[in-house]
């Protein structure tokens, strides 16, 4: 995945520090993804409203990158295969260091584990 790939855009940066819609709800996630086409940074498939891949229903966009400190794989919806390379990204590569996971801390419930996928 080190060459131009249709669906991906290396130029975009990403739509913020935490899943969009989540932060338009007040709601929190667990892990974050960011979409390598146009940005938005949408919420994993564990988080309970797992807008990364409604993102993807929505769109047809099919790769997301994790947006996760020290991680850097892509995923490809249609295929459901992951990659552990591919071409860099437009800046920031992942949310605040100082962000929680699960996320934002102020927001995550005490019985989140039990809220998860």
């Amino acid at each position: 995945m080190s060459q131009a790939i249709e669906g991906i855009d290396p130029a975009v940066p990403p739509s913020g520090p935490g899943c969009a819609e989540c932060e338009a709800a007040q709601g929190w996630w667990v892990h974050l993804r960011r979409c390598a086409q146009c940005g938005h940074v949408g919420c994993c498939d564990t988080s309970p409203e797992q807008h990364a891949s409604r993102h993807f229903a929505d769109t047809g966009h099919p790769f997301i990158q994790s947006f996760e400190p020290g991680e850097d794989w892509f995923w490809d919806f249609r295929t459901g295969e992951m990659f552990g390379e591919g071409p860099k990204l437009a800046p920031p590569q992942h949310h605040p260091r100082t962000q929680t996971v699960p996320g934002p801390r102020e927001r995550v419930p005490r019985d989140w584990q039990n809220r998860i996928h």
